[in-house]
């Protein structure tokens, strides 16, 4: 399992999460292809994810950051952290996510910790349940993000200040 950060020179930040091989078996011995999970953020709120599948491992990779980028979402971040508390799911996996405090951190495991960390997300507390399978956990993870509001919305949307 790869755990690369890139800083580009945009700024942008990609970490390649997971990396897997499947092998076929043909009549002259085995041939392999990989397929990549990638995260890509700006750390300013916009985050995105890809799954890439190639005959070598560089390729793959550049198309789950292609993808990555094109499906990315803006992330609202109040003073570091998320506004409120959200929970995600996505097949059998569940994260929840809670605002903290400045200067608590990123509690969270590998997976939840590349999506919050590319985001640009400082400080937040998140447990994850069912699974510890990547792909499944960042999908779920952004189930969650896609639910976050601003205080600015919601009062927008129920016609009250609150």
């Amino acid at each position: 399992m790869a755990n690369v950060t890139d800083q580009n020179a945009d700024g942008s930040i990609e970490r390649v999460l997971k990396i897997k091989r499947c092998a076929a078996v043909v009549k002259g011995g085995r041939r392999f292809s990989f397929a990549a999970l990638v995260v890509v953020g700006d750390g300013k709120g916009r985050v995105g994810f890809g799954y890439g599948k190639a005959n070598e491992v560089p390729p793959s990779v550049q198309k789950a950051q292609k993808q990555a980028n094109r499906d990315a979402l803006d992330v609202p971040i109040v003073e570091g952290s998320i506004p409120h508390r959200v929970v995600g799911t996505y097949g059998a996996a569940k994260v929840i996510l809670l605002p903290a405090n400045p200067g608590t951190g990123i509690i969270a495991g590998p997976a939840v910790r590349a999506v919050c960390e590319a985001a640009g997300i400082k400080d937040i507390l998140t447990k994850s349940f069912s699974s510890n399978n990547p792909s499944v956990l960042v999908k779920a993870t952004f189930d969650a993000l896609k639910q976050l509001r601003k205080r600015e919305d919601v009062e927008l949307l129920r016609g009250v200040s609150l």
